[in-house]
């Protein structure tokens, strides 16, 4: 009877705090059953890697007792987890185990920017109807709420964010400085409360890199980053999530338990000018999900679309803060420029509502809106774009 041993990391989510231990058990000498593995065909799939989500009866522990030669390396505490590097036949045993819901292939997410030529975001937010007054009106600043910024990092020193950072995790380096080498999380981060291209000029900025400096990441790394704000969250609380790669059920049963535990997750429709209910985190029900606009009130021709979406908001040629100096801005387009100005709204009105539930803020950010005034919304969208006032 042969024995082997395999390491599993885990990556989200048990009810226990970091632990490290060690699993043994024998197989019969009779060929296992065999599941099926979510997405193992799906673009961006990592070979080798697969995020296990157990029932809500089953332990980490007894699902690996039935595999031969397990080795559990960490976890973490949240929802029943874990990141598991095997072969394709072992996952697919794993996948068919009592108690196991599923079994999903590791896999690439990236940022949902792209390049382009004014800010004119924070204008178009503060009121109804074009033409632009050219000011930004606001009856609060985000003052004592924490915004959460799941993306590259955030340049920390830069001028827009004086006096304005708080503490957060670098799971790419694994240290608790999360330094941007890419820019685009500084630019998000610029959006929600920078002093000068920001929504809620005082809100408290936290950086959680969970991609590197090309702007890509995995998904069980963001897994990571969002049980992070859940466990760490200082409330009132939004997070941002300007980042997407194909549908994930893993990813977006973490942002539920996210939302679940008092945190209003911002996250971006995607670039892909398709259904945003194909995406993640973009299909989470309980996330608001964020459609981008030109500046004459138009769809994006690059945003997603559907019934997933929750608003819109401005997206396209966003100026803000960049990681090249202390003083440094650019000016992009996408959805992760869109996501950002509705976490910034959602601060200011944290700040007035500190006690509001996640279910009332989402209530706030769909009902306060403007109707009507997206054009070519796309089939099933909401028309809606975002209003601070």
């Amino acid at each position: 009877m042969s024995r082997k041993q395999r390491t599993v990391a885990a990556a989200a989510i048990g009810v226990a705090a970091f632990t490290a231990l060690a699993f043994t058990a024998t197989a019969a000498e009779a060929k296992p059953a065999q599941g099926q593995i979510v997405g193992e065909d799906a673009a961006g799939a990592i070979a080798g890697e697969y995020i296990v989500v157990l029932e809500d009866d089953k332990s980490v522990s007894s699902a690996l007792k039935s595999i031969e030669g397990e080795e559990l390396v960490e976890t973490y505490s949240g929802i029943d987890s874990f990141l598991m590097e095997s072969s394709e036949s072992e996952a697919k045993e794993l996948a068919a185990e009592d108690g196991v819901a599923f079994v999903e292939q590791n896999a690439v997410v990236s940022i949902d920017a792209t390049q382009s030529p004014a800010t004119w975001g924070i204008d178009r937010i503060d009121q109804r109807n074009r033409p632009l007054s050219g000011s930004y009106t606001y009856n609060y600043t985000g003052r004592g709420v924490h915004a959460y910024i799941v993306d590259t990092g955030i340049n920390a020193t830069h001028t827009e964010f004086t006096g304005s950072i708080g503490n957060g995790y670098d799971f790419v380096s694994n240290d608790s400085t999360p330094q941007d080498g890419n820019g685009h999380g500084t630019h998000v981060a610029g959006t929600i409360g920078g002093t000068i291209y920001g929504v809620a000029k005082d809100v408290t900025l936290h950086g959680v890199r969970v991609l590197n400096n090309s702007g890509s990441g995995t998904t069980a790394g963001v897994i990571n980053g969002i049980n992070w704000v859940r466990t760490n969250a200082i409330k009132p609380a939004v997070a941002n999530m300007s980042l997407g790669g194909g549908y994930s059920a893993a990813l977006n049963n973490a942002v539920a338990a996210a939302v679940s535990s008092g945190v209003s997750f911002a996250v971006a429709a995607g670039n892909e000018n398709q259904n945003a209910c194909n995406v993640s985190p973009a299909s989470t029900p309980s996330a608001i999900t964020v459609g981008a606009t030109t500046s004459t009130d138009a769809r994006a021709s690059y945003s997603n679309y559907g019934s997933c979406l929750d608003v819109f908001a401005p997206g396209s040629s966003i100026t803000s803060a960049w990681r090249t100096s202390n003083t440094s801005t650019n000016t992009i387009s996408g959805t992760s420029m869109a996501t950002p100005h509705v976490a910034g709204a959602i601060a200011l009105y944290l700040q007035a509502n500190p006690s509001a539930s996640t279910s009332a803020v989402a209530s706030w950010v769909t009902g306060n809106a403007t109707t009507g005034l997206v054009t070519g919304a796309g089939t099933g969208s909401p028309n809606r774009l975002l209003y601070t006032l």
